[in-house]
């Protein structure tokens, strides 16, 4: 019984949303077949307004509830209320039949070819899923792996080597210190691949001040990288975004990172944040040497190799924390991008100011 239940859950999805698409729907094609007839129009056109609300009400809703219900409306209007003798049911009427039909059919093929529809793009988005899981698992390997080994040699170096001059010594604690940084980094960044990526975890957005964000993120980045200067721009006004704050100033963070790590020559960077209508737009800009432009197809998904990123540090994958950047950006409903400038390069990543809003 519960196995029935539930199929005629899934089959007869009941939602307030959907009662009120099929409502506005119909109610527009019984109105404009009530024009159409004070403006003298012959019987007939019923028919095709109401298969087409049909069809219309089947496609924009779940399941075949509203279907089922729209074609038996779109029957008893066609056949009360606009044809011949009118508000007056008539079975005896040589077309009624066929219309009925008509109207499941189209209710019930459309129905069907939605759920198709929607099967396979749940399948397309846990595939999309599974595709960046893997990539980060490929990327994580190496990039826990690298350091892990460089710090084991660091430490045993200056364990097993107890006469080894103070210069020598702090050279190597500044390495393990480094890794251990970065390996914190990568950590932070599987955490939140994790809490986003679940089905069940969501963004708990609230209005927080932009400026306030960038400015947090640009002390952190000064206290790691105090060579590189970081200018802050915000509006006069106070820009108010809907925004986990920490997953945010994370993004911002990987991005200001990378644009040392894998800017090369970077020496200044601009972070920025602006309103550009119904979105406020962050951005971070570097004098370095740009993005290959090979790697600019792939630069978001995690597939990036460590060759495709000039830098003498090898273990530190470009890849893995700008597909966490896009993860972030995406489940708080914006979208990111990177482009090249005449020095240096530009990402930024636009959110929506309204929390039903997205891209």
């Amino acid at each position: 019984m519960s196995q029935k239940r539930a199929l005629a859950a899934r089959l007869f999805p009941f939602s307030r949303r959907d009662l009120l698409v099929s409502a506005i729907i119909l109610s527009c094609a019984f109105g404009l077949c009530n024009l159409l007839r004070l403006a003298g129009s012959s019987d007939g056109f019923a028919s095709p307004i109401f298969v087409l609300a049909v069809l219309l009400v089947s496609r924009l809703t779940t399941g075949y509830l509203f279907g089922l219900i729209a074609s038996l409306l779109g029957v008893v209007c066609v056949n009360f209320v606009f044809t011949y003798p009118y508000w007056a049911v008539n079975f005896t009427l040589s077309g009624y039949p066929l219309t009925f039909l008509t109207f499941l059919v189209v209710s019930v093929m459309t129905g069907t070819l939605t759920a198709q529809a929607k099967q396979r793009e749940r399948l397309r988005a846990e595939n999309e899923k599974e595709k960046m899981r893997a990539n980060l698992l490929r990327s994580v390997s190496h990039d826990i792996r690298t350091p892990l080994t460089a710090i084991l040699g660091a430490t045993s170096a200056v364990l097993e080597n107890p006469e080894m001059s103070p210069e020598d010594r702090s050279i190597l604690l500044e390495d393990v210190r480094d890794d251990a940084q970065w390996l914190i980094r990568v950590v932070e960044n599987l955490l939140s691949i994790t809490r986003i990526g679940s089905d069940q975890a969501s963004i708990a957005k609230s209005p927080e001040a932009a400026e306030e964000v960038l400015g947090e993120a640009a002390r952190k980045f000064r206290r790691r990288f105090p060579q590189v200067s970081v200018s802050v721009t915000a509006p006069e006004s106070l820009l108010m975004v809907p925004m986990d704050p920490i997953l945010i100033a994370q993004v911002l963070s990987n991005l200001l990172e990378n644009a040392v790590l894998h800017g090369g020559t970077t020496t200044a960077i601009s972070l920025s944040v602006q309103k550009e209508g119904d979105f406020a737009r962050f951005s971070v800009r570097d004098n370095g040497r740009g993005i290959p432009e090979s790697a600019l197809p792939t630069l978001f998904d995690g597939t990036m190799k460590h060759s495709e990123t000039p830098t003498s540090d090898g273990k530190r994958n470009m890849g893995l924390g700008l597909s966490v950047c896009l993860a972030i950006v995406r489940a708080h409903g914006g979208a990111m991008e990177a482009r090249n400038l005449e020095t240096g390069a530009e990402f930024s990543f636009r959110l929506p100011l309204n929390k039903e809003e997205s891209l």
